[in-house]
């Protein structure tokens, strides 16, 4: 069976609600790569498990989006999912209440050990850096499935 995204089989988003998603960091990275070549993923969506652990991975590449090629990084965070759900590129992410980020999408690189959840912000420091700790709540919130569904090509979101 073909994939509907990649056929846009979707005239309106497919995701009436969701729920947000709520994990705790387990692991503070550092350090940044230019050239990295993160390939992300045409589907815009992935299932996010409670007990899994996923990186976070930054770039200030704002045309980031699934289904493109991200070069310009700095590594965040593992965090290990509490509240399970599904996370859709253009969902809000924050870390520990301050930093605000925007999903642009997943690379599997390192599955299905885990999945590089890659955010878009204008800062592109480190989770050293930003002085992220242990135990920093993780949140993905849903970013309006209907107003942001003409941005995916889903249609008018109607």
């Amino acid at each position: 069976m073909a994939d509907p995204y990649a056929r846009s089989s979707f005239k309106q988003s497919p995701y009436a609600a969701r729920r947000p998603i709520v994990g705790f960091v387990v692991a503070v990275l550092r350090g940044q790569l230019d050239g990295r070549g993160l390939e992300l993923i045409r589907p815009p969506s992935r299932v996010l498990a409670r007990g899994e652990i996923h990186e976070l991975i930054l770039t200030d590449e704002a045309k980031a989006r699934p289904d493109s090629v991200v070069e310009r990084i700095a590594y965040l965070a593992f965090f290990e999912v509490q509240e399970g759900g599904v996370a859709l590129a253009g969902d809000r992410l924050s870390i520990g209440g301050n930093d605000q980020f925007r999903l642009a999408g997943f690379d599997v690189t390192h599955a299905p050990n885990h999945l590089n959840l890659v955010v878009i912000g204008v800062d592109r420091r480190s989770g050293e850096e930003r002085g992220l700790g242990l135990g920093d709540r993780v949140t993905i919130e849903p970013a309006g499935d209907r107003q942001d569904a003409r941005e995916k090509g889903w249609g008018d979101g109607g």
